[in-house]
Parts: C-alpha cells; sequence; structure tokens
C-alpha cells in the first residue's frame, strides 16, 4: 500500500521571458557558474531556458554519473529533490545546490523508509530494488538502485548473483515494475506508488493518438500508466511492436535520433519535447497527454537558478549516516548498464 501524498502542486503558469530578458539572465546564469565554479546538472522535462544554460542535460542515470565525475566544487541541480540528494550522496566534497526546496515527487513520496522496513520484515532475505525516485533514506534501506533506462538490467544482475529463487522487492513504482516483470519474466513484489504525471497517460490517450497519427512510431516511458496495456495491445497485435518502444527519457532522444521515422508519439513529460525537436529537427513529436507535465520540475527557472548560484543556497545536504549507507545501492546503481 502507498503513502498518502501531500497536495500536489496545480499546473504551473510558466513566466514567459522576452528574449532580451531571457539572454540577460542566462548571461547572469553563465558567468556566476564560472564565478562559483559550479557545473549546472539539467533533467530532460526541465524548461528550455533552463535546459539551454546546464552543462549537462539527461536522465536520472546519466545525471548521477556526471555528477559522480565531475571536479566541479558546486553542483546546481536543475530537477526535484531526491536528485540532488543523489548527486549529495554520490559527491560528499560538493556543495550541491537545488533552486526551489519546494520541488518535490510524487512518486518519491509514495513510499517511507518506515514503510520499506516494515515489508522488509515481511520478507526476510529479500533483495531490495528501489527505483532512484525515492529518498535518501529509503535508499540506505536498500540494496539496490535502478533507473527506467536500467532496471531491467539490474534486475537481471540480481538473479545473477543471488540465484533464481531470491525474492526481490520492487518499488516504488508499479508501472515500471509490471514492465520489469515483463522483460526478465522474473515474478516480484512490486509496491502500489506511481508518478502522478505518467500515471495519467492512460491507455485512452493512446488510442487517440494512434487514430491521429497511425504512421508514428511510439515512445513510451515504462513509468506511464497506459504501459502495461500497450504491452498487451502489442502481445494482441493490437500495436505494431516493430514501432513501439519502451525507453527512458534520454533513450527515446538517442532512438528518435537514429530511426528513420519522421513522426513519433511521445508518451512521457511534456518537457523532454523540447530535446526531442532540437536534437531531431525536421521530425514531428506529439505528446501522447499534452496536459502531462509535472509541476515540481517547473518550479527551477532561470531567476530561481541565478539566485541560487549568487546565493549558493539553498543547499542539500543529506547527514553522513544515511548518506554512507544510501551510497552503496547508488553506486551499484550507476556501474550496472554503462
Amino acid at each position: 500500500m502507498a503513502t498518502a501524498l501531500r497536495t500536489i502542486p496545480p499546473r504551473p503558469v510558466i513566466e514567459r521571458l522576452d528574449p532580451a530578458e531571457k539572454s540577460r539572465l542566462q548571461e547572469e546564469v553563465r558567468a556566476l557558474a564560472r564565478e562559483r565554479d559550479a557545473v549546472i546538472l539539467a533533467h530532460n522535462y526541465q524548461l528550455p531556458q533552463v535546459q539551454e544554460v546546464a552543462d549537462f542535460v539527461g536522465d536520472s542515470l546519466e545525471l548521477s554519473r556526471k555528477a559522480a565525475a565531475t571536479d566541479a566544487a558546486v553542483i546546481a541541480f536543475c530537477g526535484v529533490h531526491f536528485m540532488a540528494e543523489t548527486a549529495s550522496i554520490l559527491c560528499r566534497d560538493k556543495k550541491v545546490l537545488l533552486p526551489d526546496l519546494g520541488a518535490g515527487c510524487s512518486l518519491a513520496e509514495s513510499i517511507t523508509a518506515e514503510e520499506l522496513r516494515a515489508w522488509k520484515r515481511k520478507h526476510p532475505g529479500a533483495i531490495v530494488v528501489m527505483y532512484v525516485n525515492t529518498s535518501a533514506e529509503v535508499k540506505a534501506e536498500s540494496d539496490y538502485c535502478c533507473t527506467s533506462s536500467n532496471a531491467v538490467q539490474v534486475v537481471e544482475h540480481v538473479r545473477r548473483e543471488h540465484g533464481d529463487d531470491v525474492e526481490i522487492l520492487f518499488g516504488p513504482d508499479m508501472w515500471l515494475g509490471a514492465y520489469v516483470e515483463r522483460m526478465t519474466g522474473r515474478k516480484m513484489h512490486v509496491w502500489t506508488g506511481e508518478c502522478h504525471v505518467h500515471a495519467g497517460i492512460r491507455p485512452q490517450d493512446i488510442a487517440r493518438v494512434r487514430a491521429e497519427h497511425p504512421e508514428s512510431e511510439f515512445l513510451i516511458h515504462p513509468e506511464c500508466g497506459c504501459s502495461t496495456q500497450v504491452m498487451e495491445y502489442a502481445a494482441c497485435g493490437d500495436v505494431d511492436p516493430e514501432r513501439t518502444f519502451m525507453l527512458s527519457t534520454s533513450g527515446m532522444i538517442r532512438h528518435a535520433r537514429e530511426s528513420k521515422a519522421r513522426e513519433f508519439v511521445v508518451a512521457t513529460e511534456t518537457g523532454l519535447l523540447y530535446g526531442l525537436e532540437k536534437a531531431n529537427p525536421g521530425k514531428r513529436f506529439y505528446p501522447a497527454n499534452p496536459d502531462a507535465i509535472c509541476p515540481y520540475m517547473k518550479m527551477i527557472t532561470l531567476r530561481k537558478l541565478r539566485d541560487t548560484l549568487r546565493n549558493l543556497a539553498p543547499e542539500v545536504r543529506v547527514p553522513d549516516d544515511i548518506a554512507e549507507r544510501a551510497r552503496i545501492p547508488i553506486e551499484r546503481m550507476v556501474a550496472i548498464g554503462r
């Protein structure tokens, strides 16, 4: 059973900057980053003007690897809170900044450390695989972390290392868990959490866009509420499995770049469309649900990023005792599926 969520912020009102103001703010950000010896990391769902000033843009796994490898003294993380926590865990000698501490995650909030400990007591000896979209305290109770891009590889690694009979507690995303079970043929105990944005992309959305764009390839994030249904469509032949792909956000960008297709339906948070269009001029991308907008990701703005670099605050610092334990499953995640 998942944790009751706090109230999710309403759909954000995005500040529209005129070109001169945007350019001025971006120059301020770049200058402050140089002055502070800061690297700017941005998730694929961030606002375009924020992605444009980032040193690296990517998914959770890519950004974790960039954070672990950076020589910069300061990491300005343009994402949500658990991502900044992960950077703090991996980079104890760095100052990790998050422009808005209110940038949370409905999926991360769907399980607490106490709930995970209780779950583990019911399954002694089980291996815990937790999605990176979790708090530092939950990671500290886990054996492995994973992202959508390497979840299948992590579970297959667990089977090789611990045997086919070992119990696996997988969480907190139930849709990703169902996808991993299908891909590995491995039954797991799966927590019933979900991302409210991805869960809102439903099978009826896929049916609508299938009718509107019948020649498009389908790029679907495994967190989506439609993912299990789409896999069933593909198994039954109702959706062409040759044109249906379950991918992480960065996996979608790579696939679209390499594909000969010219049109794509994209089932994930709409912020990814900017990166897809930038990397693939001349190709068309259609959101499965135009309302799939994460209010937490959109809390990070150019003004907040500038002020964060100017003030070197707010900082995210995971306590040493939690960081020491959480580092182990994160490093295992980073090492698997290179």
